[in-house]
């Protein structure tokens, strides 16, 4: 398995620049990204006559990455900026502007959204795991975490650094894995809250939306938060989605919000291409029977009492979590849970979906 980005920084941290610090205390890391075993970083050195003389640091930090396990390729650039180039500054939120139609960014054929009724039933893992399945399957994706208040996309992608705008209105997203990401969890300190009302959310929105530089995209992903708010009314209603996915768990109290949310796509008149099951089941490694712990069937019931496909059913998994936690979703392995998503993916391409 490739090294995460926190990896990748622990090692670089063990080098020494000649005047005291590191690459990693002296803030001097930019564009890290791990795609497989393919890492690539920028060194930023304050001048351009200290970047003259630190090509030993550069191939010593080239040098170090490639030990690490996983690691099939390292690109270091050594970079410069003089006095006169600083970047404009960039500030998300605020009131919406006017839209004369809803929006789809130029090179996006789809938008995708995917939510759900309530918080806690994994539908940001499986976010990033589709959108990683996705890439998988030759698709070029993007995955737009709309949570403002509770981001996690950056951490369960293994994204770090700052998203660029060379003019202060444009917007440059990050890559991970494959699929190219834009987050809140970007632009704010982790352990920072965004305290906003709702047209702020709603202005920062539209510009994650119209402002950044996507590219040329067969799928956007759009990690809602949980609920029916501001930032799925403002989705629905300023955006040309495709469609939208309900994820939940079977039980009981779960279906009633994902109802709620089913509701609320069927108001918004966008349409719902598919429920997901998470949490279905739990595989005891001891024993190896499935125990259904939050219920059994709930989700696939609802479906089917819908007429809407039932795209998977999801079990409890362990490696699932711990691959999140450490930036590296499941989906980019082999294994049972990568299949899974594979399989999900392959369904939403042969539908058009994605």
């Amino acid at each position: 398995m490739a090294p995460t980005a926190h990896e990748i920084r622990a090692a670089l941290e063990r080098l020494a620049l000649p005047d005291g610090g590191t690459l990693i205390s002296r803030d001097m890391i930019r564009a890290l990204t791990v795609e497989g075993g393919v890492v690539k970083f920028v060194i930023e050195a304050p001048s351009p006559e200290i970047a003259g003389q630190m090509e030993p640091l550069r191939r010593a930090a080239q040098a170090v990455v490639a030990e690490l396990p996983g690691v099939t390729e390292v690109s270091v650039v050594l970079t410069a900026h003089g006095p006169a180039a600083k970047a404009p500054s960039l500030k998300l939120g605020g009131h919406p502007k006017p839209q004369a139609a809803p929006m789809k960014p130029a090179g996006v054929k789809r938008i995708l959204a995917i939510g759900s009724g309530k918080g806690g039933v994994g539908k940001s893992t499986v976010s990033a795991n589709l959108a990683v399945a996705l890439a998988k399957q030759g698709r070029k994706v993007g995955l737009l975490d709309a949570d403002i208040y509770g981001p996690s996309q950056p951490r369960m992608m293994g994204a770090t650094g700052r998203p660029g705008s060379p003019d202060g209105t444009t917007i440059e997203p990050l890559r991970a894995h494959g699929v190219t990401l834009m987050s809140i969890g970007l632009m704010v300190e982790e352990r920072k809250a965004v305290v906003w009302r709702g047209p702020m959310l709603m202005g920062a929105l539209q510009q994650m939306l119209g402002q950044v530089n996507w590219g040329e995209l067969d799928v956007l992903i759009v990690d809602l938060p949980p609920g029916t708010g501001d930032v799925q009314l403002t989705l629905c209603t300023k955006a040309e989605l495709t469609g939208a996915i309900v994820v939940s768990t079977p039980q009981d109290v779960a279906l009633i919000d994902a109802r709620k949310a089913l509701d609320m796509f069927a108001t918004l008149k966008t349409p719902v291409l598919g429920l997901i099951e998470n949490m279905s089941f739990f595989t005891c490694p001891d024993c190896g029977g499935s125990h259904h712990i939050f219920g059994n069937g709930g989700v696939a019931e609802e479906a089917k009492a819908l007429g809407l496909p039932l795209l998977g059913a999801l079990p409890i998994d362990l490696e699932t979590r711990l691959a999140g936690d450490q930036g590296a979703p499941i989906a980019l392995g082999d294994g049972p849970m990568a299949q899974a998503y594979a399989r999900m993916a392959q369904g939403l391409i042969r539908g058009g979906m994605a």
